[in-house]
Parts: structure tokens; sequence; C-alpha cells
């Protein structure tokens, strides 16, 4: 039998194309990502998702990722563990939720009177934040990112008005890393409750007060209905950057174009978070106004006042624990000092002009 050129060019792409879907499988790569938040939670819910879909389609489907809200695989508060002892590749969460492992992890969320969301950033990205989380989560087995931000946060959600400072003692509110122990330190009883717990802890009455994060995602979660005064400033979280941790065991045995696929895919939805945040806490406000009946408070000035005098001992206490946390510490804190004269005649003076 013979065959001509034709036939055998022919038979070659044949094969070539069956092949294919083959080799496609045996190239993509299936992950795992757990998070700390309720399912497709608007802001760091949704943060995670994206990350989650733009490494897909950035990959070419070389890396599918499949989202676990928190309690679906681990609880929220486990999300740490489970990435770097491998239970899950990845993982989507807040670095003040391991204060109790590290304490200079919560310098990577927010700090009382501290960064705003921008300047943040700046001290990550162009600052030496970066390399110093590198170091600083390195011994927990995973690599961190930004991987979205909830902006500057409100003060919390109340069930009485706090009319001075006194009236914080006794209080029970959810509150998280440093800034719960600005509240400890104030006379509160400060409580670190998941996410999706919040709402019963009010309705039963475990808590009286509770801080998230910002209208756009605390609507979300019905706090509005059992406790409807909202207060500002948020001091105690003035910023709220989501991370993205990736096991160093699973980032290591990437190709190099993976590797900058996924740190791409977190700093884009770090930017885009910002963004999103703003348009939803916008009509998220509006709408606990003038359709829920929320009643909009600002924090007695003697309250703030003795907040910022505790804080100032907080992040003193926190730096004298480990020689990391002071690295750290010292940082953040010659990077807020700097900024800070910047953000003066830029910020805060064209906001002023503005109102």
């Amino acid at each position: 039998m013979s065959m001509t050129r034709r036939t055998l060019v022919g038979a070659a792409a044949l094969g070539a194309t069956l092949a294919a879907p083959n080799i496609a499988r045996a190239q993509t790569k299936h992950w795992r990502m757990v998070t700390s938040w309720p399912k497709r939670l608007p802001g760091p819910g949704m943060s995670a998702e994206r990350v989650a879909e733009r490494i897909r389609a950035l990959s070419g489907g070389r890396l599918n990722i499949t989202v676990s809200a928190a309690g679906e695989v681990v609880p929220a508060f486990e999300v740490l563990d489970a990435v770097g002892g491998g239970v899950a590749e990845m993982g989507h969460t807040a670095s003040f939720f391991w204060q109790g492992k590290e304490p200079a992890a919560v310098f990577y969320t927010t700090v009382p009177f501290g960064l705003t969301p921008n300047e943040h950033v700046a001290w990550v990205d162009a600052g030496g934040g970066q390399a110093l989380w590198d170091e600083l989560y390195a011994p927990f087995g995973v690599k961190p990112f930004m991987g979205g931000n909830t902006g500057v946060c409100m003060g919390g959600w109340f069930r009485r008005e706090i009319r001075s400072r006194d009236d914080i003692r006794g209080v029970k509110i959810r509150s998280l890393g440093l800034g719960g122990e600005v509240y400890r330190r104030l006379g509160a009883v400060a409580q670190t409750t998941p996410p999706a717990e919040i709402l019963t802890s009010l309705q039963t009455g475990v808590l009286d007060a509770a801080e998230f994060v910002g209208p756009g995602s605390d609507i979300a979660l019905g706090l509005y209905r059992v406790a409807p005064m909202y207060y500002a400033p948020g001091f105690n979280k003035p910023n709220g950057t989501g991370e993205c941790i990736v096991s160093l065991k699973a980032w290591n045995a990437l190709e190099p174009d993976m590797k900058a696929i996924i740190s791409h895919a977190c700093a884009a939805e770090a930017a885009f978070a910002l963004s999103e945040m703003e348009r939803l806490n916008i009509e998220a406000l509006n709408a606990l106004v003038t359709q829920h009946n929320v009643k909009l408070m600002t924090f007695p000035t003697d309250l703030v006042t003795a907040a910022s005098k505790e804080a100032a001992g907080v992040l003193a206490d926190m730096a004298n624990r480990a020689a990391t946390a002071r690295k750290v510490h010292d940082s953040y804190l010659a990077f807020r000092q700097r900024v800070s004269a910047w953000s003066d005649i830029s910020l805060r003076a064209v906001l002023e002009a503005r109102g």
C-alpha cells in the first residue's frame, strides 16, 4: 500500500489535533483557595473570587482555582495553617487574624491611627514593606500578597449611643487586631468573632457592638437590623488590606511565568477592590440611611483622644514582643512619619478645601 504526501500530512495534523486536549489536560493545575469570608461577600469575598478568575484567565486555563468560603474546608481563622500545612495551595484572608502567632502580622491589614489605603500600598510596594512581609511569613510556609482592600473602615455598629469615653467601658465589641487591644485598654470587652457569626452574636446579646469594614460589606451582613447606630471615624481600622497567601511549596514548584501571573492577579485585585469598594460604600451608605433608618454617629472627642493615646502604647508594647515585630514596627512608623508630611499638605488640605 502506498500513501500520498497529502495523506501523511493530513494524518499528522489529525493526530496533533486529537492529542492537544490530552496535552492541555496534562498541563492544567487544579488548586484550592480557602478563605475567611462568607461566600461571595461583597468586598473581601468577591476579591477572592476575582483573584481566582484572573489567574485562570491569564494562565489560559493552565491554573484553575476552586474558592471555598469560611467553614467549607477550614474555619475562618485557620486559613494560614491550612495553606502552610498543604490543605490548600492558596488562601484569601486578613493578616491581623494571625496576631497571636506573629504579632507583626497586624501591620499588613491595618493599624489604629495608621496608614490610609494608598499610604499602605506605598509602604508595601515601594517602602520596603513587601520584603519584610515575605520574611515574616516564611516560617509559616506561605508567600503573601496584597489581594484586595476594603478601604477606610467605619468605627462600627452599636446597639446603644456612646456619649463619652466612659460609655465604652464594659461594651462587648467585635474588634480584631491592635484595634481590639485599644478597645480593651479603654475598658471594653473586645472579641474575635468570625464574620459569618457577627449578626447572630449581636442578636443573642453575645455582642453589644461590632466593627467589620465599611457600608459596602457591612450591609450584606445585616448588622443594621440589631445595632442601628453606625459610628465614625474608623480610628481603629483606617485601612482594610486583604491578603492572598500561597503555599511556599506550591509557589516554588511554579514556572516563572505562572509566578508572574499570580503576582499580577493579586496586584490587579488590590487596585480594583479599592475602586469597587468606593462605589459599593456610596450606594450602601445611602441605602442604610434612607431605607433602613440607620443613624450615622460620630465618636465623642474624648473617646478618640483616649484611643489615640492608648494606641501609641499598644504599638510600643507589640514592638517589644519579638525582633521581627520590631523590624516591621520601625519600618511602618518611619514610613507613616514621612508620608504624613505629604498627606497633610495634599489630601487633608484638598478635603478641607473641598468641604
